[in-house]
Formats: C-alpha cells, sequence, structure tokens
C-alpha cells in the first residue's frame, strides 16, 4: 500500500507563502491516515466473525443432528474397539451336503488380567479357582501379586462362566470379545471336521486356525475374506453319519472290540456320505496327543484313513476279477484247492485246516479259499498283481481331503516274490486302510472304472481310468452276492436290499519283535449294495473282536463285522432313497368264485 506523505512539499512551500502554519497539514494527514487503518482493521475483524459464527452454526447442527438420530435409534452396548493391527478372526461355516451346519463360529469372550489394578488378588485367586477348577490358585496368587502387568486367565468363557467372573466385582479382571470355533453337533463326524484352535491373538480379537482333519487342510480357504460367507460343502449326509456311528459303538461294545472303523461311499462320484473312527472325540474339547503308547490307543487316531491293516480275505475278489479280466479264467473254471501247498519253502493252508478239493472261481470266493486265490495269483505273476494293484490305489496315500490322509500309507513288501503273491491275494502281506479297500470295491461296484474318495460335495460323476472290462465287474459282483447268500456272509443279508460282499478275519501282527498274535485279529466286511443295481460300498472294520453269545468264542468276520454292517444297511439305505425290493408272492387258500 503507498501511504500518502504526511508533509508533503508542494502544500508546505504553499503554506508557507501564504503566512499558514505547516504543521497543520501534518497533523490532517496524520488524522486521515488513522481513520483509514481503524476502517480496514474493522473490515477485517467483521469478517473473521462471520466466519466464526458460520463454523458455529455448522459445528452446532451436526451436534444436533446426531443427538436426533440417538435419541430415535434403539439403545446399544457400546462394543470395545481393537487397536494396532487388526486380526481377522471370521472363518467359514462348514456344512453337510444339505446345508446342515457342522461347524460354525461363536462370540465369546476371554479373560485376562491385569494384576497390578487388582484390589484383592488374594481372594480373587480363590474365587477364580471355585468357577474354574482346573486352575491352581497357588499358581494364581503368585501371578496375581508378583511383578507381571498382564495374564491370560482363560483363553474361552461361557456366558455363565462370564456372568460369575463379572459377580466378583475385582476391577483387575478384564474381558475380551473373540470368536470360537463351535461344533454343535459335538463328537458327531469328528475325525472329519479334526478341530481348531487360536493362532494370533488380541485382547480384543483372536484368529481361528484350524488344528486337524478338514480344518486344517482347507484353513486358507476357511478363512479366505473373498468366500464372502460361501460355508464349505462337504459329500457327509448328517443324518446318515449319525445312523452309521449309533450302529458302529453298539456294534463295538457287543463284539467286544478294541476299536471300529467305517466308511459308506458313492461308487460314481467318489463322495463319502458317512465315516466313522472309534473310539472318537469331542472337537470342542479336543484332548491332547498321547506322548507315549501305541497311536491307535489315543482317540485322535483315523481308523479309517490312518489305520492300516492287513484286511484278509476281503482281498480275494481282486485276485479273481484279474483272472477274470485277463481271460485265464471264467466263473466256473474249475481249480483244484486240494493241500498240500508250498509256495517258497512256505506251506499255503486254509482256514481251520479245511480241504475243499477242486472248486469253481466262483465257489473259490464263497467258501474263502486261500489255496484258490493263490494260485490265481500265480498264474497272473507278480508284476501284473502290482500293476493291478497299483492301479486300483494301493500303493499310495489315499487323496481324502483331510491331513491325516496322508499317514495312510499301505505297508507293502520289500520283495514281490512269488510267496509275496499268494499271501497278498488272500489279504495277508499288505497293509492297508478301509478307505483304500471302499475304493478297491468301487471300482467293481460302477462297472470297472477308478474312483477317488472325497469328502467334498460333487455335482455328478468322478469316473477315472477303466480299470476292467464291465464284464469282468459285473461277474464279480454276482460272486459277492452269493458269498452273502451262501457263504461266509450269511449274516448279511439284508431283506429288501440284495448285498454283496467279502469277509475278511487277519490276524493281528504284534507291534514288536514280529509275529501275530494267536487270539487277536482285524475284522473286516467289504460289502455293495444294493447288487442288482449298484449304488453305495461300506466298509466295516472290527479291531480285537469276540462274540461271546456261544460257548465258546468267535472271532471270524462272518460271526462279528458282518452283523453289525447288514444293521448299517438296514438303517441307512432308507436315508439314502433307496427302496426297498418286495418279493411277490402267490396268494394261496383265495378261490375265485367268479364265472
Amino acid at each position: 500500500m503507498i501511504r500518502t506523505p504526511l508533509r508533503p512539499l508542494a502544500r508546505i512551500l504553499d503554506a508557507r507563502r501564504k503566512g499558514e502554519n505547516p504543521d497543520a497539514i501534518e497533523r490532517e494527514n496524520l488524522r486521515i491516515r488513522h481513520e483509514q487503518m481503524r476502517d480496514k482493521a474493522r473490515s477485517r475483524a467483521e469478517g473473521r466473525l462471520l466466519v466464526m459464527a458460520v463454523m458455529f452454526f455448522c459445528a452446532f447442527g451436526v451436534v444436533g443432528a446426531r443427538m436426533g438420530t440417538l435419541a430415535a435409534s434403539e439403545p446399544e452396548e457400546p462394543r470395545a474397539q481393537s487397536t494396532g493391527a487388526s486380526i481377522i478372526a471370521s472363518r467359514a461355516d462348514i456344512v453337510d451336503r444339505k446345508g446342515r451346519i457342522l461347524a460354525t463360529n461363536m462370540e465369546t469372550f476371554s479373560l485376562y488380567a491385569h494384576p497390578q489394578q487388582m484390589i484383592d488378588p488374594i481372594r480373587t485367586a480363590a474365587e477364580l479357582v471355585k468357577i474354574f477348577p482346573e486352575l491352581s490358585e497357588e499358581r494364581l496368587r503368585k501371578d496375581f501379586t508378583g511383578k507381571r502387568k498382564f495374564l491370560w486367565v482363560r483363553k474361552k468363557l461361557s456366558p455363565e462362566q462370564k456372568q460369575r467372573v463379572h459377580d466378583i466385582g475385582e476391577p483387575g479382571l478384564l474381558f475380551g470379545p473373540r470368536e470360537m470355533r463351535l461344533y454343535p453337533n459335538g463328537a458327531l463326524a469328528s475325525h472329519v471336521l479334526g478341530g481348531a484352535s487360536f493362532g494370533r491373538e488380541g485382547v480384543h480379537s483372536a484368529e481361528v486356525i484350524g488344528t486337524a482333519g478338514i480344518e486344517k487342510f482347507f484353513d486358507e480357504e476357511l478363512r479366505d475374506p473373498a468366500r464372502e460367507g460361501a460355508p464349505l460343502e462337504l459329500s457327509l449326509d448328517l443324518t446318515i453319519q449319525a445312523a452309521t456311528e449309533r450302529v458302529l459303538l453298539g456294534g463295538m461294545k457287543l463284539m467286544n472290540a478294541k476299536g471300529a472303523a467305517s466308511v459308506l461311499m458313492d461308487i460314481y462320484t467318489g463322495e463319502v456320505i458317512a465315516i466313522a473312527s472309534l473310539p472318537d472325540f469331542d472337537p470342542n474339547d479336543r484332548p491332547r496327543p498321547l506322548t507315549q503308547g501305541e497311536a491307535a490307543d489315543s482317540p485322535l487316531f483315523n481308523r479309517a484313513v490312518q489305520g492300516v491293516y492287513e484286511l484278509g480275505s476281503t482281498f480275494k475278489i481282486f485276485a479273481s476279477a484279474q483272472a477274470l479280466e485277463l481271460g485265464l479264467v471264467n466263473p466256473d473254471t474249475v481249480i483244484d484247492t486240494s493241500g498240500p501247498m508250498k509256495v517258497g519253502g512256505f506251506k499255503i493252508g486254509e482256514f481251520n485246516n479245511k480241504n475243499y478239493g477242486p472248486l469253481s472261481v466262483s465257489d473259490i470266493i464263497v467258501k474263502s479259499s486261500n489255496r484258490g486265490t493263490g494260485r490265481m495269483a500265480l498264474s497272473i505273476g507278480a508284476t501284473r498283481q502290482q500293476e493291478f494293484l497299483k492301479a486300483l490305489g494301493f500303493f499310495e496315500p489315499t487323496p481324502l481331503e483331510i491331513v491325516e490322509a496322508a499317514g495312510g500309507k499301505p505297508l507293502l513288501p520289500q520283495r514281490w516274490t512269488d510267496l509275496s503273491s499268494v499271501t497278498i491275494s488272500y489279504g495277508h502281506g499288505l497293509s492297508s486302510s478301509p478307505l483304500h479297500l471302499a475304493a478297491g470295491y468301487a471300482a467293481i461296484a460302477n462297472g470297472g472304472f477308478k474312483v477317488e474318495p472325497t469328502l467334498l460335495k460333487q455335482d455328478g460323476p468322478k469316473l477315472g481310468p477303466r480299470l476292467m472290462s464291465e464284464r469282468t465287474a459285473r461277474q464279480s459282483v454276482d460272486m459277492l452276492r452269493k458269498v452273502v447268500t451262501k457263504g461266509t456272509a450269511s449274516f448279511g443279508e439284508v431283506p429288501g436290499y440284495s448285498v454283496g460282499g467279502k469277509t475278511g478275519t487277519a490276524d493281528k501282527p504284534k507291534p514288536r519283535g514280529g509275529g501275530y498274535y494267536n487270539d487277536k485279529v482285524i475284522n473286516t466286511f467289504a460289502s455293495i449294495f444294493p447288487t442288482n443295481d449298484p449304488k453305495y460300498v461300506l466298509i466295516v472294520t472290527l479291531d480285537e473282536p469276540v462274540e461271546t453269545s456261544g460257548t465258546k468264542p468267535r472271532r471270524t468276520a462272518g460271526w462279528t463285522a458282518v452283523p453289525v454292517a447288514a444293521e448299517m444297511i438296514r438303517r441307512v439305505a432308507p436315508l439314502l432313497g433307496l427302496r426297498p425290493e418286495v418279493e411277490t408272492r402267490h396268494l394261496t387258500g383265495i378261490i375265485n368264485t367268479s364265472n
């Protein structure tokens, strides 16, 4: 700004010429300048006041609008917000094939302590032990009276426990919101679901991660926010799973067995409809793994997938099917099963030292002749036998979608000799899981196609490469049907449903030192139903069963595993939508009087 001089020279000279006082000109200019400065300051102040008035008006408007919103809304308990890095706690649900919940999330609270803020730590420790008897009062006292500033007390609380802790009235006890994994059906399908625990933990949230089973196998997918809440759909049917486990548990107790396993599988899709292993556990309170003893002694051990056993005579149908496929025999071909029979210096005997003599291939399966299948195996040869069993999946772990499946690797002979071929043909010398056996029998039942077991719901058939002709598969199913109608599995007949299958009684090997027990067996019944139009395979395995209703204990599969499987089929077949076949009979004693 250019200011006007207080003593302009021209006016000063003019004033002196006129005899006026030049100082009056300076005083007048100074007055005018002060008035201009005052007017400018006033204008600036008025502008600032206007801006402040607008700001105050907006602020009061926002506060008023918020107060109005709160007044019109429902009252709600304020939630604590997490600080620092956020922890993703959400996890997708797991449902069965019909959308019923198997695993979901539940809001709960954790309990932690700030000992430095406690008023009466001694009393607090005593009160907490009353609520949580598993806690040590002595340990709590030491922690609460020490130098620690933070302490986890419990990672999960029930609503009742939270209320009881709240009633203690101790300001040093605090609650943190979090989600936990809930299995509403308890122990049902526990070996499939596995369980979940907490990963990264914070005061206000915790990361839920899978620890076993399908929870761990699909851990990343279940935690993926891109799923947008879409559940993981399994092939299991909750109702059929419950019926299977109930029958299997009753059968295990009735047959005095140490453990049991079963697999029910769709022969075209490979879907596992039900799979059970006993003893089981509750994934809501998963037990700790054993640190000593045999792995099979733990309820966490999945006998259907991890358990590899010599499955006995259930393997005989594979030897006969391969011999049929190669054109070496037909169902009516007669083979002499008379003894003695020696292979590699070892004697091949029959159950209870029987001597069946000449038998057709069909009767070899019906009567379960070791020598008959052994002679077929020798004609097949070790190399071709290995290739066939490998194609069926007996050389590798099953691809089932649980982490434990990788541990179910079959045990194979180091050298595949002629003796190995013979013993493996009747189920000794090669150990595999019941799930392997289910996949092998599915290939026979579905017309000769390989199928891989899966726990995920499928849209339609998932058939693999052809392993045998449809004719061979049909002839094999017919043989299995005869085993039930007139063979070792006569207790497997279920009215209305034509069942075919093969029994297997295998001596149980000793864990150390080699050899077999004289009075301990692994019994298996591998079944297909209905045989006139096969749809499902059912495997039932019992560990160390003994049937004691008679005068002598009976340990064969025909007396133990077969009745359990028959009862299971009787229960689940209607649930699977299979209509029973009604035999038409002629009515007698009725006279037609019409002319």
